[in-house]
């Protein structure tokens, strides 16, 4: 480019220059780049702070805006900092202190805020309006500047001085992380738990050789403010070695019920620096595009009691681990994180990895303590030297007193003084200006006591100063120390998983709802439902007969999207769908990993579920705890209703039992004054859905029935009863209990009495339990298993004591 020359100005107005304008562009830029890479945008490695934060913590420690003081406007020290330390405008200055302030930003925070100091989806309030002071954490960074531990330069304009750098009692950098944009350079370093840090840099201080992979036994990786999860550890390995390295975080998520046949995912952590209403806008945006389907609503339900809790809601029929799969692929659910631990070392830019960023601040922290101690020595030698000088003058007072009285001034005593106690010029002096008071000899034992354990003191400072292995093990108690006053339990879940898929926002959208595959729906006796998918043969793939909670009310087979019934205590039937349903493994069902079948339908409150049935042509039979019987055809309930009465039911009546039923099977009832009906199926006529019922069983006053089921003639089928009395505590009274075969009851007539079930014993006066039915399970409240007598009684023989108390009884899983 042409060099430019101006020719218009006279020549006795000044020198004119030929200036070539791409070598002035060229050396201004570089003046420029240096300016924002060390004044601006790098961080020191040694005290982990950019200039600016550097100077509002100083500033705030000599404006004594301490923990322990009242919060002062933002604005206030804002100015303080801009005028005397920092020369740029005030909203970088309030940026920088309220970052040092977010809790979401900082693994320990360095300012105390008080007000609205910005959250991750919203800026902070104006300074004016916003109050500050300085955390406890930041004392730590800030302490023992009056003791010559770091050097000062000069302000902007040379009216103040400020430090090169803070003592920094922590490794703040690795602590709370960095970033920030310079020219040709950029530093992105993630914040890690204080307690693994500092003990990672004590093994190094005591292990200088200590490799890498050492160190990560102590600093496995980041501990980000907002929890989360890690997903790989590849990446992080790779950036301790090196300096460069990417991770991807998660946000923490389960999948819980929301209610009625309502699954929902609840979001309670997000990846750093993640707000909710970026996840909330990204999840519409999918949703709208069709990218993102099985998605009911979302709410941010996040508060100060709680925390964050995003609650996303998935339709009926999708799986929420496979809509999960697709959250992490199309919003923020999951993001990277690329570190680059770029930081100022000696004033020249470096790129560090974990090792080489402990070593540079061990060594800065051994500098610190190790002038610290030198200041500490000099004062108390000084100090020494002048209580040694009080002690000569305190033993022979009243010839010094004398001395001074003799002489014509100031001057004149102290040299007098010099010369006949031989002092220094500093006693002399300090002898004059003594107070009368301090002659007394209480005063003489507190010096001795002083000079004694300033000798102590001097002693140990010089032995410290003296010994590199002292020295490193007074850094290392500091370090310890600080660990002890801020560390907190780690945030983050590291999980060393395999490598992550690909986050490609144009692939086509997934098929995300379930199945509908052949599937066995459980209610277990505690009032469980699961369901479990069945083999190609048709049932279930080598069952678990050990299982814990293994009691069976209810067993029906269907598909994923089938529809079933419930039958309630209230006469109702609902229809239900087991596609939200939890999914067990089919070759290990547990229904202590079932849904509290209650809540799954939405019942009402003291209505309870006792049979799920299918609706297709079988014939629904059902026992009420008054004896009344009844009928009812499924294929006769109107469709498209959620709930239909199956049952009139008369004041004060409930269902206690139901079951499919053909006409030749046969209906059992049993009563709790120990008697049992069984009579034909075909007794009983289908009903209407309105109808009432016929009479079943005739019960004798005070009597009711605990126990109705349909049951096949062709099955092995066993009568359990158990004994108890009514008067004792719930939980308390185990009872005794007998297995009957079935057969040893004979038949008798709808409307009839029944026969006798079992002799009650001594302080027993009702059953209390009964199930008729294969393979019996009696389990407790827990859904534990009981041991039951052998099959085989008597129908008429007393029970046998049982060990523990049992809570329901059922069927094994078959």
């Amino acid at each position: 480019m042409a060099a430019s020359r101006i020719e218009s100005v006279p020549e006795d107005h000044g020198r004119i220059e030929d200036v070539d304008v791409s070598s002035e562009m060229q050396d201004s830029f570089l003046e420029y780049a240096y300016s924002v890479i060390y004044s601006r945008a790098l961080p020191d490695a040694r005290d982990g702070l950019k200039p600016v934060q550097r100077r509002i913590l100083f500033q705030m420690a000599e404006m004594g805006l301490r923990p322990d003081r009242g919060h002062v406007k933002s604005a206030r020290v804002v100015g303080e900092v801009m005028g005397k330390l920092h020369p740029h405008g005030d909203s970088a200055i309030y940026d920088a202190l309220v970052r040092l302030s977010q809790s979401f930003a900082l693994r320990v925070p360095l300012v105390d805020g008080h007000g609205n100091f910005g959250s991750l989806d919203d800026g902070p309030a104006a300074a004016r309006y916003t109050e500050a002071r300085l955390a406890p954490a930041a004392l730590a960074l800030t302490e023992n500047l009056d003791e010559d531990v770091v050097d000062f330069i000069p302000n902007y304009d040379g009216q103040f001085q400020q430090p090169e750098v803070l003592p920094a009692a922590f490794p703040n950098l690795l602590v709370n992380g960095a970033t920030g944009i310079a020219v040709g350079m950029a530093t992105n370093m993630a914040p890690h738990n204080l307690i693994e840090v500092i003990a990672a840099a004590i093994h190094l201080l005591e292990n200088p050789d200590a490799t890498t992979a050492e160190l990560m036994e102590f600093v496995p990786g980041p501990d980000l403010p907002g929890g989360g999860i890690i997903v790989g550890l590849d990446g992080i390995t790779e950036a301790y070695e090196s300096g460069r390295g990417t991770f991807r975080t998660r946000a923490k998520v389960s999948v819980e019920s929301l209610g009625p046949r309502r699954t929902g995912i609840i979001v309670t952590e997000l990846p750093y620096m993640v707000g909710a209403e970026r996840v909330i806008e990204k999840l519409k945006d999918a949703v709208n595009a069709k990218k993102l389907t099985g998605i009911a609503d979302v709410n941010d339900l996040t508060d100060r009691t709680h925390g964050l809790r995003l609650v996303i809601g998935i339709k009926t029929g999708f799986d929420p681990n496979a809509v999960l799969e697709q959250l992490y692929r199309l919003t923020p659910l999951e993001d990277s994180f690329g570190i680059n631990n770029v930081a100022l070392v000696d004033g020249q830019p470096q790129t560090l990895g974990l090792k080489a960023l402990l070593r540079v601040y061990l060594d800065h922290r051994i500098r610190v303590v190790t002038r610290r101690s030198a200041f500490r020595l000099a004062r108390k030698k000084d100090r020494l030297h002048l209580v040694e000088g009080l002690l000569i003058a305190i033993l022979d007072i009243d010839e010094v007193i004398q001395v001074i009285r003799a002489s014509d001034d100031g001057e004149q005593a102290r040299a007098r003084l010099m010369s006949v106690f031989d002092l220094s010029q500093l006693q002399a002096e300090y002898i004059l200006e003594l107070r009368l008071r301090r002659l007394t000899k209480f005063s003489r034992i507190e010096l001795e006591t002083e000079r004694d354990a300033l000798k102590a003191e001097i002693a140990e400072l010089e032995a410290l100063l003296a010994s590199d292995t002292l020295l490193r093990a007074q850094v290392a108690r500091e370090l310890d120390a600080a660990a002890e006053t801020f560390g907190t339990p780690r945030r983050t879940l590291l999980l060393n998983g395999g490598p992550v898929a690909p986050r490609s926002r144009s692939a086509a959208p997934a098929d995300l709802q379930i199945a509908d595959e052949p599937c066995r729906v459980y209610l277990s006796a505690t009032g469980r439902m699961v369901r479990a998918v069945l083999s190609s043969e048709g049932g279930i793939v080598a069952p678990s007969r050990r299982a814990k909670h293994d009691a069976i009310r209810s067993a029906v087979d269907t598909t994923t999207r089938g529809e079933l019934g419930a039958v309630t205590t209230a006469g109702r039937l609902v229809r239900f769908s087991p596609v939200d349903l939890p999914s067990v493994p089919a070759n290990a069902v547990q229904l202590a990993a079932g849904t509290r079948a209650d809540q799954y339908l939405g019942l009402g409150s003291g209505e309870h579920l006792v049979a799920v049935v299918p609706l297709g042509e079988e014939i629904i039979a059902l026992g009420t705890r008054q004896g009344t019987v009844k009928r009812v055809a499924a294929a006769e309930l109107p469709l498209g209703k959620h709930d239909v009465e199956i049952i009139a039911l008369k004041p004060g009546d409930s269902v206690v039992g139901a079951g499919t039923a053909t006409d030749d099977a046969e209906l059992v009832f049993v009563t709790s004054d120990a008697q049992l009906l069984r009579f034909d199926a075909a007794a009983v006529r289908p009903q209407g859905r309105a109808a009432g019922g016929m009479a079943g069983i005739r019960l004798t006053p005070g009597a009711e029935v605990i126990a109705f089921a349909p049951v096949p003639r062709d099955e092995a089928t066993v009568v359990v009863t158990l004994a108890g009395s009514t008067h004792a505590i719930a939980g308390t009274d185990a009872g005794s209990a007998k297995v009957s075969l079935y057969d040893e009851f004979p038949p008798k007539g709808r409307a009839t009495g029944g026969v006798r079930a079992q002799r009650l014993l001594k302080g027993e006066d009702a059953l209390v339990l009964a199930w008729v039915g294969t393979e019996p399970r009696a389990v407790g409240t827990d859904g534990a298993v009981r041991q039951l007598p052998a099959p085989g009684a008597k129908r008429d023989a007393s029970g046998v004591p049982l060990d523990a108390v049992v809570g329901a009884i059922g069927a094994a899983i078959s």
